[in-house]
This record gives structure tokens, C-alpha cells and sequence, in this order.
């Protein structure tokens, strides 16, 4: 209990370091206040909220999990929190993949019948795909190459935007720290920008199996 409530605290503590670095807080007080507006994206039941793309039968819920699995996919949250259009937001999910797979969350995107998302930046999740651009990086923003989580764990996995400042974390530890510059251009993704726009968990291939929980939202201002 005494470990567990350290590595609570710990993870607090960087949290807000980080709040407090992109401007949105002046004390631990405000952010003790702060913490407890979360949101639930996923209702732990069915997949209500949410709407996939391509391959439907690729989500599907087994105790009270997100299981991804089938091929390429996306699951766009289109539910009422947010109206699914989050700008300045603190994201976070609980999230498993097995051994070689690779999956990912897009964020500030829009919902599109069938190809990757072309809105939007991509957060990876991939621990030992042989794309070696692991979990936590922005695909092809700023690319990790170092492994944070293990197969087959829960590891906790938080998005945090604020206007042009992106910040990646698994299990309390900063993964990247990103300001996108002035007149950001990727080759072949133009929609790849800060705006707004919903949430999207990635399909990839159908030897790749994900596992998402726990998925919820709070607004910053």
C-alpha cells in the first residue's frame, strides 16, 4: 500500500510539474481542484459513444475492456462529452497490447469512412512491433524509439494538450514534449496540425490485438 501510494504521489507530483509548465496552473492547490473533473469517454460496457470505421467487428467489449483485434480500423469517439470536440484536454487510458502488435490514439481528428485518419496527430501505442516507433511518441511528429511499457501490463497512457504544446506520459513519466512550430507541414499529411477534433483508437493489422480501459477526459483551459 505504502509503494502504491508513493508511485501515486510521484505521478502527481510530475503532473504537475507539467500542468504547471504549460501555463495552466500557479499552485498544486488549483490542480488538486482540477482533478477530479474527469469524464468518462467509455461507459465500461458496450460501445456506446463510439463508431468505427472500415472493419466493424474489430471493437468489441469483453469485460468491461476495449478489445482491439481484426485489422485496419478506427473507433472515433462521436458521444456527447465535449460534443467530441476537445481543443486544450488531459487524456488519459488504461491500455495492454500483446506481443508485437501496434495500435495508437489519434486525438484532434475527425471521423472518415475507410484509410488512416488524415486529421490529427497520432499518440502510439507499440511495445515490440517491428515498426520500432513505440508507445508514447507522436508518429512521425517526434518518434520514440525507447520502450516504456511491457507487453501483456496495464500501463497508463496520458495525452495533455494545451494550444501548440503537447505532452506524452506513461505511468507518470514524460515520453515527449512537443511544441508544434509555426506552419507545421508533414509530407503527405496536411491535416497533420493542432485545431480540434475527437478521439480515435487505431486498428492497425490483424495480428495485432490492443486492450483499452479506464478511457476519460478533462478539460483545460
Amino acid at each position: 500500500m505504502f509503494i502504491e501510494g508513493t508511485k501515486q504521489m510521484k505521478r502527481f507530483i510530475v503532473i504537475a510539474v507539467v500542468l504547471i509548465s504549460m501555463g495552466l496552473f500557479g499552485c498544486h492547490s488549483n490542480i488538486t481542484k482540477e482533478s477530479n473533473d474527469w469524464q468518462m469517454l467509455f461507459n465500461g460496457k458496450d460501445l456506446s459513444g463510439w463508431k468505427a470505421s472500415e472493419k466493424q467487428g474489430c471493437f468489441t467489449v469483453e469485460d468491461g475492456v476495449i478489445k482491439v483485434q481484426g485489422g485496419r480500423s478506427h473507433l472515433y469517439y462521436v458521444g456527447p462529452v465535449g460534443n467530441a470536440d476537445f481543443k486544450n484536454f488531459h487524456f488519459q487510458a488504461q491500455v495492454k497490447a500483446a506481443p508485437g502488435s501496434d495500435s495508437g490514439i489519434y486525438f484532434h481528428t475527425e471521423y472518415q469512412e475507410t484509410d488512416w485518419p488524415k486529421k490529427g496527430y497520432e499518440c502510439q501505442i507499440n511495445n515490440s512491433h517491428s515498426n520500432k516507433k513505440r508507445s508514447g511518441g507522436l508518429y512521425d511528429a517526434q518518434n520514440v524509439f525507447e520502450q516504456y511499457a511491457k507487453d501483456n501490463q496495464w500501463y497508463t497512457q496520458e495525452i495533455i494538450v494545451k494550444d501548440k504544446h503537447i505532452v506524452t506520459m506513461i505511468d507518470g513519466k514524460v515520453v515527449v514534449d512537443y511544441h508544434e512550430p509555426d506552419n507545421v507541414s508533414f509530407t503527405g499529411w496536411p491535416g497533420r496540425k493542432l485545431s480540434s477534433g475527437t478521439f480515435a483508437i487505431q486498428g492497425h493489422d490483424p495480428t495485432c490485438v490492443a486492450y483499452l480501459k479506464d478511457i476519460k477526459i478533462r478539460p483545460l483551459e
